[in-house]
């Protein structure tokens, strides 16, 4: 059984900073992918950043510049670190998460709960 753990949300002024985790617990030896999306109110959810496991990242060209998605060292957690935050970051951010759960390649996709994360003007 594995679970992700988001962390870090929170109310910030436009031009400030946060930093979210998302943490993969349970029967984890590697984390093979972890993205971050986002769905402000009232609109659909979007992908924000990717990870993989080869150390590859892609953002979407509304974050490009400003957000940051890295892990420390091949370690859990993975890490979304958000400058210049503008109230259009408004949105509730969740990660997903490709994990290889064993030895022989078996793997776990899933979804964390959802961070807020409130930016304002």
């Amino acid at each position: 059984q594995v679970q992700l753990v988001e962390s870090g949300g929170g109310l910030v002024q436009a031009g400030g900073s946060l930093r979210l985790s998302c943490a993969a617990s349970g029967s984890v030896v590697s984390i093979n992918e972890m993205n971050w999306y986002r769905q402000p109110p009232g609109k659909e959810r979007e992908l924000v950043a990717e990870f993989s496991s080869g150390g590859s990242t892609n953002y979407a060209d509304s974050v490009k510049g400003r957000f940051t998605i890295s892990r420390d060292n091949n370690k859990n957690p993975v890490y979304l670190q958000m400058n210049s935050l503008k109230p259009e970051d408004t949105a509730v951010y969740t990660c997903n998460a490709l994990v290889l759960i064993d030895t022989v390649g078996s793997t776990w996709f899933g979804w964390g709960q959802g961070t807020q994360v409130t930016v304002s003007s």
